[in-house]
């Protein structure tokens, strides 16, 4: 009777060429075992079951009778979770979470009051269990053996020893995303394989061949000695020394046992690619999977991965196969069961990470660990067995911290991932008095971070601090005007646009949040070339200029901002030491001014009120007894007491709610950008609008990733005219927005995408 049951229909095409239930729940209960298998061993028989169990509901004659285009709504996966429950128990619940929302979402336990603050209306799954005992029972006689056949299951060791209470159930909250995102990735991997094969068609995921990760890691090794080569040739002894000093310490640590590792390297000191030489030495050494770097902002990760792509090509060529470039967007459809086979396709092509190199956003990677969401989540298992690089911890909100460094210890400790807590100012997730749930055991690289501190070649800069009055931006623009080569860094995006207005036109670069990604790469590259031929170079810019942006320039303002950010900002002044080995003594000039706007309000707007209080406490403290240095070590450390003393660092009470298993309340609370900063616009820029009628035509894995240089994010606020206007649209059920006809002169080749005037909070500050 089994036969008879169908788990995907092909619209005009006879129900002998539907796909077999059976069949499906064979395929599905094949991936999840290998994706769990692969973390532990104990776990392969939990990717067996959910995979088995997750679509019994499409046993009922209704789903058949939907296949076949009637009108019903069928909660089929309410019947496995149900099932599961059945079975097993208690211990049945773990499956039931996951195989209940692998279309919907993971849901709340229970109904709780905090439901309708949080906007959480997904069913809770004490009720769907209830709600399904009927339809259990009117399955129950038509399921295969391979359903009903007798299994022994028992909980990971680690969760078995834990003592009850809340620290074991939020270790139970990470277990069971870990089943859901195994069985989405099944599940959707075997539903992509039958509708190719029905095409005669090899499904896309098989064809992607990638290399070992040794070979990655030679070819690193040599793109790294020919830069090495090329600078000894132009004598930068002093900065190449200190980039030296670190490659070889990184290669070094990465024979240390798997755990948390902190590489603190003054800015220019190579920490990009040394970081990288780390991780696949550490990869290839201990047996993990994958290095994945996770970038703070999304305005900066097109340049990390294309110094990547560079470095792992072969004879000149960028490696556009093992490097996958990943921030938001692509992967947000609409968490609800589609039936249309044409939106089914849809969500198939969202990303997996299955590359062996991932270079991703902070946004990303943390909200795929606390998600709900089906598509966001399918790349959680992923993590599992890889080297993670936190490239400027320090940006990590505080307001999330306890959240985050709870599913960082979680990864550490079980599920066989190392992080590499990469940044120019002490790690500032480490434990300490400010910060005591802080990560422990963490493993220097650099033997001595404040030694290296004190180097001649990080000590590049002289510090001008203009803090007795606020400089108004025509004052800024005539010194900015009378220098040759120069950087800006303001607050603001509105700030910026109007200082690089007051400049020259020659020789005026603007850098904005605004611009796709591949316009911003066109823009950093035409600003390097301005710079190596002696040319005037006026370049004004927020703050997305100071993490990964490689441009080196004789002097920087900066507006006064927290110790880390002016730390970063004037990394980008005599970056390459030239200056400096010239004159004896630090030959880069940074300007440190009070700005006419603050920052948004918020985290930056407090870090900027802690370098105040520092600064009024110079002299007055044994830790500060001089000048307030962003480069120092000890005084980095009192920025981030200070900091982190404003702050609640869980103030949405993400912890709480995974103590009572609130899944969906979890991923509600645990947001990295408020205000709804997340809605991406692809623009038709350069080769976007052929990007864009090529992912028209065929929503595929491969023609999203091609969207994404030419996408930017802004927010509903920003969105709301386009869309009333007529100028883009939401392409089906997926978060794209795409030009239409009407869309006209809204890209600017000088500032990007035209918006309408800025409201509170800027762009540049998206961590997607």
């Amino acid at each position: 009777m089994s036969a008879d049951f169908f788990a995907h229909s092909l619209e005009g095409r006879p129900e002998t060429d539907w796909e077999p239930l059976e069949a499906h729940l064979e395929e599905t209960a094949r991936y999840a075992c290998l994706f769990l298998g692969r973390i532990h061993s104990d776990l392969a028989i939990w990717g067996e079951l959910v995979g088995r169990w997750h679509d019994l509901g499409k046993y009922l004659d209704e789903f058949r009778e939907k296949l076949r285009g009637k009108a019903v709504s069928v909660d089929h996966a309410g019947v496995g979770a149900a099932y599961a429950c059945e079975q097993f128990k208690s211990l049945g619940l773990a499956l039931a979470f996951a195989i209940a929302g692998h279309h919907t979402g993971l849901a709340n336990l229970a109904a709780n009051d905090r439901d309708d603050l949080l906007h959480v209306s997904r069913t809770p799954l004490k009720v769907r269990l209830g709600d399904n005992m009927t339809a259990l029972r009117q399955v129950a006689g038509r399921l295969p053996d391979s359903v009903t056949q007798k299994q022994t299951l028992e909980l990971p060791q680690w969760l078995v020893a834990m003592t009850p209470g809340d620290e074991a159930n939020r270790s139970f909250v990470f277990f069971v995303r870990l089943l859901f995102s195994a069985l989405v990735d099944a599940d959707r991997l075997a539903t992509g394989d039958f509708y190719a094969r029905a095409e005669g068609k090899e499904p896309e995921h098989v064809s992607l061949q990638y290399e070992p990760l040794n070979v990655l890691r030679d070819r690193l090794d040599a793109h790294i000695d020919g830069l090495a080569g090329d600078a000894a040739a132009e004598h930068l002894s002093a900065v190449n020394k200190l980039r030296a000093e670190v490659l070889a310490a990184c290669r070094r640590a990465a024979r240390i046992r798997p755990g948390l590792f902190s590489l603190t390297v003054p800015t220019g000191g190579s920490k990009t690619f040394s970081a990288m030489s780390f991780s696949l030495g550490h990869a290839v050494e201990y047996g993990l999977d994958r290095v994945i770097v996770v970038i703070p902002y999304t305005s900066i990760i097109e340049q990390n991965a294309a110094r990547y792509r560079e470095a792992f090509g072969i004879d000149g060529v960028p490696d556009e196969r093992n490097v996958l470039e990943h921030h938001s967007g692509i992967d947000e459809q609409k968490a609800e069961e589609i039936n249309a086979e044409a939106e089914m396709r849809r969500r198939l092509a969202a990303e997996n990470w299955d590359a062996p190199i991932v270079v991703t956003t902070a946004v990303q990677f943390f909200e795929s660990l606390f998600t709900d969401h089906p598509s966001r989540g399918r790349k959680l298992h992923r993590i599992a067995k890889s080297v993670v690089i936190l490239d400027e911890v320090q940006t990590l909100p505080p307001r999330l911290l306890l959240p985050i460094l709870e599913g960082l210890k979680e990864l550490v400790a079980h599920y066989g991932v190392s992080v590499v807590l990469s940044t120019a100012t002490p790690p500032a997730l480490v434990e300490r008095p400010g910060l005591p749930k802080g990560l422990r055991e963490v493993r220097p690289i650099i033997a001595d971070p404040v030694a290296l501190s004190r180097s001649r070649a990080a000590r590049r800069v002289r510090v001008e601090w203009r803090m007795d009055r606020v400089t108004p931006y025509e004052e800024l623009a005539f010194e900015l005007g009378s220098l040759n080569q120069v950087l800006a860094v303001v607050h603001r995006r509105q700030d910026a646009r109007v200082l690089a207005e007051m400049l020259p036109a020659e020789g005026r670069f603007h850098l904005s949040a605004l611009m796709c990604p591949a316009h911003r790469l066109k823009r950093i590259d035409e600003i390097t070339r301005a710079l190596r031929e002696g040319r005037t170079c006026r370049v004004v810019s927020t703050q997305l200029i100071e993490a990964g942006v490689d441009i080196d320039l004789p002097v920087v303002y900066r507006a006064l901002a927290g110790l880390d950010s002016l730390a970063q900002a004037a990394g980008r002044c005599d970056r390459e030491g030239r200056l400096t080995e010239a004159a004896g003594e630090p030959g880069g000039r940074f300007v440190v001014f009070r700005a006419e706007s603050s920052p948004p309000a918020g985290t930056l707007r407090k870090a900027l009120q802690s370098v105040e209080k520092l600064w009024e406490l110079q002299g007055r403290i044994s830790q500060l007894p001089d000048e307030l240095d962003p480069f120092n070590p000890e005084h980095c450390e009192l920025f981030f007491s200070e900091l982190y003393g404003k702050e609640e660092l869980d103030s949405k009470r993400v912890l709480g709610e995974a103590a009572k298993l609130n899944f969906a309340n979890v991923a509600a609370a645990f947001q990295m950008i408020e205000d709804g900063w997340s809605r991406p616009v692809v623009v038709p820029w350069g080769a976007g609008a052929e990007r864009i009628e090529a992912y028209q035509r065929d929503a595929s894995r491969k023609t999203a990733r091609a969207l994404q240089p030419f996408m930017v994010q802004i927010s509903d606020w920003h969105l709301a005219p386009l869309l009333e206007s007529g100028a883009v649209e939401r392409w089906a059920e997926t978060n794209l927005h795409l030009p239409t006809g009407l869309f006209g002169k809204r890209y600017s080749d000088e500032f990007g995408l035209i918006v309408e005037p800025d409201c509170a909070v800027d762009p540049e500050l998206l961590m997607v």
